[in-house]
């Protein structure tokens, strides 16, 4: 009863209130923000990052300009329920190069950190032209003019500059051949060996949605196929001194 006695002075006294959560406010941000300037990075390195190629930046383009992280999120949460169903935790490496990233705050559909590779492209062009007809509860509206809208890659050198002024580390070369590597990855016809070359063999070069041409709905389907592929999890092991 003493110890209550005395809080009750705190609450009594504005004044003394005010300063006393001051100095808790202080303390506890000390504590979290002051390790911060021994570490030399936040981000734990994790084998198998790289920057998204030109046709998937395009299609993280079309993505955020379509509103679709407003729906769904990119953020498994290290809970039992989150990973049993969406697969391993999210890594704060994975949205590295995310600028901003798609974390999201709240799910009408499903979390898409770990889409990559679960559904065929086959699948996404009939997702999108109509929603209902993969996942009959769906409430998603339809994005069929994807498939109708062709783009070029004119400006997607300009967009890769404007990433690595904020820390993307696109090459000198990456910059350059950011058209090239545009249309390859989109023809399997192609000489896409460059592409390998410059951001690995996992990258997926397939004419996406079976049409001739280059179309939104390529674009946007090579961004979702590469969401959580990077990281290979059954050799991952998270370092413990973060």
């Amino acid at each position: 009863m003493a110890i209550l006695d005395k809080h009750k002075i705190l609450e009594t006294n504005a004044s003394l209130l005010l300063i006393f959560s001051f100095l808790v406010v202080t303390i506890g941000g000390i504590v979290q923000i002051a390790p911060l300037f021994w570490l030399e990075n936040t981000i734990e390195k994790v084998e198998g990052m790289r920057p998204y190629t030109p046709l998937e930046l395009a299609g993280r383009e079309i993505y955020i300009r379509e509103g679709c992280y407003t729906c769904h999120s990119q953020m498994i949460r290290p809970m039992r329920d989150e990973v049993e169903r969406y697969g391993h935790y999210s890594l704060a490496a994975e949205s590295m190069y995310d600028h901003p990233f798609q974390w999201g705050s709240k799910r009408t559909g499903p979390d898409l950190a770990r889409v990559g590779g679960r559904y065929s492209d086959e699948w996404h062009v009939d997702h999108m032209r109509s929603p209902q007809s993969v996942v009959p509860e769906s409430i998603m509206p339809k994005y069929g003019f994807l498939e109708e809208t062709r783009i070029d890659g004119k400006y997607i050198q300009d967009v890769m500059t404007s990433h690595s002024m904020v820390g993307v580390p696109y090459s000198e070369e990456m910059l350059a051949q950011a058209q090239a590597d545009f249309r390859a990855q989109a023809d399997p016809d192609s000489d896409y060996d460059g592409l390998l070359e410059r951001y690995g063999d996992k990258v997926n070069v397939r004419n996406f949605d079976g049409q001739p041409g280059i179309s939104e709905a390529d674009a946007i389907i090579a961004y979702l196929q590469m969401l959580g592929t990077l990281v290979d999890f059954s050799t991952f092991t998270p370092d413990a001194s973060r």
